[in-house]
């Protein structure tokens, strides 16, 4: 439920036309700073290889990202951020930043900053189950 309230806040302030799933993708991008390929992403975002496949097309056709062939392998392709995905991502960033303040200041910032090393431990056992099963 949580999940679902933090997503629903935060796509009412992102950019028109942007949606949660690529603002993922963008920010992933940016801060790898290094080209994925499609599988790969998915891989990350634990969703279906269309699901990304979906959701690149969008940002691809929106400018946001660039997405190549691989020259040594032609059923393999590379998906790198644009400069307009970038830009786009910074003003996401800056629309979800005062969000995401309020509600840090609302809880506490001791408090959201104790329970992060709690989530991130959280993260990293679920994904030990996931790559198990």
């Amino acid at each position: 439920m949580t999940d679902q309230l933090a997503r629903a806040r935060l796509t009412k302030v992102l950019p028109k036309g942007m949606e949660l799933s690529h603002f993922s993708v963008l920010n992933h991008l940016a801060r790898k700073q290094e080209e994925r390929t499609p599988a790969q992403l998915a891989k990350s975002f634990h969703v279906t290889r269309g699901a990304m496949t979906n959701t690149l097309g969008k940002l691809e056709i929106a400018g946001h990202i660039h997405i190549r062939p691989d020259w040594d392998d032609a059923r393999r392709k590379f998906v790198s951020i644009s400069p307009a995905g970038r830009a786009a991502r910074d003003a996401a960033i800056q629309a979800i930043s005062p969000v995401i303040g309020a509600l840090a200041s609302k809880i506490g910032i001791d408090r959201v900053r104790a329970i992060l090393p709690v989530l991130r431990e959280l993260r990293v056992e679920l994904e030990k189950d996931d790559q198990q099963g």
